[in-house]
Formats: C-alpha cells, structure tokens, sequence
C-alpha cells in the first residue's frame, strides 16, 4: 500500500524576539505570570510590514529545497495551512508557488486555525496516495502578530510568527502517515475567532474601532475544550492502532499552552522526554507549530520513529494523526 511519507523539513524564524520582559513594558503582566500559565518566555515576530506569511512560507520552502535538493519544477501542489494570509485572494499557496519557481504545482491554503497543518498534511497525503501526485510540499504558516491585539494582556502573550514546510512522497515499505482523525465544532465558534474582515462584518471604520480584525478567545472555556479535544484525539488514534506509551517515540503537539500538552501526554501515558517542545522560544505559530517541531527535532529522528501529533483550535477543530518517521535525520 502507497503511503505519503515526510522526505525532508525547512523552516524559517524571524531574528526579532519578543520577550516577556518586552511584554511587561507593553500590558500588565509579569514573566512569572506568562511563564507559570503557558510555559512562553519568548516569541518571534515579523516587524517588517513589507513580508507577510507569503514570504516567510517561501523561506521556509526555500529551507526545505536547499537541504533535500528537490528541484522546484517537480512539485506538484502546495497545500499552504495558514490563518494569516498575504490577501483573500491570490491563495498564499500561489505566491509561494511563483517565488520558489515551481513552474508545474498547483496550490492553495487550508484554513482550520491551529489545526491547519494536520489537515493539511491529511490532505496531501492523499493527494499521494491517490496516485496522481509524487511531490506535495505542505507549509504551515502564520504572521499572528497582524491579528494580535497588544492591549489585550490575555492574547498578545501567547502568540508568535514562524513557517516550516514539509516534502510529502510516496513511500512502500510502510512509512509515512498510517493513521488520521479530523473533527471541527462550529458551535463553538465564538469561543475562539476573528469575526472582523470577512463577508459578515467586511472592513469599514467602525469595525476597525471595534477592534473586530483582531483575534478574539476566551481563554478559560478554550483551555477546557483544548484539553480535552487533544487529548481525546491522541488517545483516540494510539487505541484503534494498537499503539501504548511505550511504542511512542515522540507526542508532537500544538505549542499553544505548556498545561494541554501536558495533560494529553499524560492521556497517552507517555513521559516528559518524549514530548517535543518550543513553545518557550516560540510561542503559539498557530499552523507552524507542530512542522516546527518537527524541523527542531529533524537531526534526532530516526526511520521507524512512532508519531503522535495531535492539534486543537479555532472552528472549533481539532484532530491526531500517526506519523512512522521515514528516514535517519542524522543523514
């Protein structure tokens, strides 16, 4: 059976670094605060007003064809998570596409918040496994920094922007994505959202006064939901795939509070050592989370690692997914 297998991770970081001591400057809140409640020390952020998502999607994809040598003109589509992009339209996904030269792709972005790059990498594995496709590069990409509010001391602490992109091939020899579960809850959507800028309330002065182009959450309700949707999912997946703690390499979860993810991982009865974690450096990259995870920890990977990547946000969406790792990261 064809799998779609992971052959290759770029990534791309913005140098500038937003600290919580910068943020104690900006709103009332404290390191300690922000430390014990999410686990973030520091975030990064994209100042120039000049690059959007487009561009650091592009850097990461760049990342991504410099170190597996792929040639752009042989990618197929580009499947682009994000909930930040450059426009409405042109999909992000088709900058992309014109910037790294992949001359024969078709492309377009996937929205599901911080679930993004789950669905997305779902998608185009099927697009491999269909037969049709034999190179799909699946980004997740956000500029968080264009919707967060930096008055609103509940929000601006938790999000950062980033990019990593990921090669999906087919593989035979029983790599890639086995297993995969995808849920959304849209009665739930007041919880978590941005209901500023779309065709209900579309851009005038008073929806600008109203801050309604910014994110809106309701941390406590959210947290509670979060909690249990991906633990549920990670959980979920293991059980119908015959999978314990002890045949888990790796949890690679959403970085968007340091207590969900402890408490899935506890769910899944693995330990600490066995969960990736940025969220101190990076914050919440909404849909780069989890791909930047897996650039982080790219070099101490190895062919056969177990995966359990599990993401919960806005819609509401949520789902897990079972990765077997397809090469030595080391080579």
């Amino acid at each position: 059976m064809t799998r779609a297998a992971i052959t290759a991770v770029g990534h791309y970081l913005p140098e500038e670094r937003l600290t919580n001591a910068d943020l104690e400057k900006m709103v009332d809140t404290s390191d300690e605060w922000i430390r014990t409640r999410t686990g973030i020390r520091e975030r990064r952020i994209l100042r120039d007003k000049d690059k959007a998502t487009s561009f650091m999607a592009t850097e990461a994809a760049k990342s991504l064809i410099e170190k597996s040598g792929l040639d752009p003109s042989e990618i197929d589509a580009i499947i682009l998570a994000t909930v930040t992009p450059d426009m409405f339209f042109p999909a992000t996904a088709c900058l992309v596409q014109d910037a790294i030269g992949a001359d024969r792709a078709w492309g377009f972005d996937l929205s599901a918040a911080c679930s993004g790059f789950l669905f997305a990498l779902s998608t185009g594995a099927s697009l491999i496994e269909s037969g049709r496709h034999q190179k799909v590069v699946v980004i997740g990409a956000d500029k968080m920094s264009t919707i967060t509010d930096y008055t609103d001391r509940t929000t601006c602490i938790l999000f950062g922007d980033g990019a990593a992109a990921v090669l999906l091939e087919p593989n035979e020899d029983g790599y890639g994505l086995l297993d995969s579960l995808e849920r959304c809850d849209g009665s739930q959507k007041d919880l978590l959202c941005m209901v500023g800028g779309g065709s209900l309330n579309p851009p005038t002065h008073e929806t600008v006064d109203k801050k309604m182009h910014y994110l809106h959450q309701e941390g406590r309700h959210v947290f509670r939901y979060a909690v249990q949707g991906m633990a549920d999912a990670a959980a979920d997946i293991m059980e119908r795939n015959g999978l314990s703690g002890d045949d888990v390499r790796y949890l690679v979860p959403h970085q968007a509070n340091l207590r969900i993810i402890d408490a899935t991982a506890n769910r899944m009865g693995i330990t600490t050592e066995k969960v990736m974690l940025n969220i101190e450096r990076y914050g919440n990259t909404t849909a780069a989370t989890i791909p930047l995870c897996l650039a982080d920890w790219e070099s101490q990977l190895r062919q056969g690692d177990n995966l359990i990547l599990a993401a919960f946000g806005g819609g509401f969406t949520w789902g897990a997914a079972y990765l077997k790792w397809a090469y030595d990261g080391k080579q």
